[in-house]
């Protein structure tokens, strides 16, 4: 295997954001490499996913070595990234939230519960929180990727926890029958028509609801989080790294 230079599209400042946290927590075992390109390594692993064999060869490093590297980096971001609570009372939550669901892609072919009816694909089912413009509030753990939307978002806490702080949570219809301050748009009855009025009123809640793609496209923009090779076990951890990386961009 030969090494080749190769560019990956994360900001300065992130990568400085990255390698401050991996400085700030060094421990006394030694590195092969200095905390500036452990900090790559993860950045490049979560943003290209390329494989820990090309990271290696590309760092000149063992194989084992780059994946001790990245994992113990992205379970450092991990802990940084706020909890829901912290989340919804942050200064960007206005009293309005977006929520929705997204799968995170693995090719864990046949995984018990993984197989995705919505998205006709095997991974995790990731909840996302983002305010009315789209920034990214929070991103859940990962459940199996046939785990329903509803379903999830009650595992989560989020239908309790939005309930105490009262903020409004605009979702579409997998959320009906939520409860709580949960907003759905009207479901048309089997065998009826909706009338023009809750068409309308579909129509202009569906643009509120709009920039919550917006936040689910950054979460995808690490490409990990789009076709990952790894254990779904692992991918709760690499969800709240990410989570952190994308909150502070």
């Amino acid at each position: 295997m030969f090494s080749y230079p190769v560019a990956c599209d994360v900001d300065e400042e992130l990568l400085e954001l990255v390698t401050m946290v991996l400085s700030s927590l060094e421990g006394e075992r030694s590195c092969k490499l200095r905390p500036y390109d452990r900090a790559r390594c993860t950045l490049v692993y979560l943003r290209k996913h390329d494989t820990l064999e090309q990271i290696a060869a590309g760092f000149g490093i063992g194989v084992a070595t780059a994946w001790r590297y990245v994992n113990d980096t992205i379970e450092r971001l991990a802990a940084f990234a706020p909890s829901l609570t912290e989340a919804l009372t942050s200064p960007h939550a206005d009293g309005i939230v977006l929520l929705d669901g997204t799968v995170a892609e693995t090719d864990r072919v046949k995984a018990n519960g993984h197989f995705s009816g919505k998205f006709r694909r095997e991974g995790v089912n990731l909840q996302v929180i983002a305010t009315g413009t789209g920034k990214l509030l929070w991103l859940s753990p990962a459940t199996p990727g046939g785990t329903h939307d509803l379903t999830a978002a009650r595992e989560h806490h989020i239908i309790d926890v939005c309930t105490q702080l009262d903020p409004e949570v605009l979702a579409d219809k997998g959320y009906q029958g939520a409860g709580g301050t949960v907003i759905t748009p009207v479901k048309r009855r089997p065998t009826t028509e909706l009338p023009d009025k809750h068409k309308k009123s579909n129509r202009v809640y569906a643009a509120l609801r709009a920039p919550v793609e917006r936040a689910i496209s950054r979460v995808k923009g690490w490409r990990i989080l789009r076709h990952a090779r790894i254990s779904p076990n692992r991918l709760t951890s690499v969800a709240a790294a990410v989570l952190t990386l994308t909150i502070y961009t």
